[in-house]
């Protein structure tokens, strides 16, 4: 069974947001979380992804986070990483991609 995705967006200041990300960030469904994130950067002058409740991560996922990563940086917004489960800090460390998040 193949669990699903949800990612809600909460407003926490005037020009500031939480995604919450949380189920199965895969091929399946990280398109809906790279459209997510991609919005909330492009609204937001900080925005904070809490992933306490992701359950996997693969390399379509990490893309996505990736994505968002380049987005905030060329529109300086302050993108922030949450809660970073150990099977998203391990692919950050394998792929070498660690730098490009700050994590909190």
């Amino acid at each position: 069974m193949h669990e699903t995705i949800r990612v809600d967006q909460k407003a926490t200041g005037p020009d500031s947001c939480r995604v919450t990300v949380s189920g199965d960030l895969d091929l399946v469904t990280a398109g809906n979380v790279r459209q997510a994130l991609q919005t909330a950067v492009a609204e937001n002058r900080v925005v904070v992804i809490d992933l306490g409740g992701l359950t996997f991560c693969d390399c379509t996922g990490l893309s996505a986070l990736l994505a968002a990563a380049r987005a905030a940086q060329a529109g300086d917004v302050e993108l922030r990483l949450r809660t970073v489960p150990y099977v998203l800090a391990r692919i950050l460390r394998l792929s070498g991609t660690r730098d490009a998040f700050t994590i909190e």
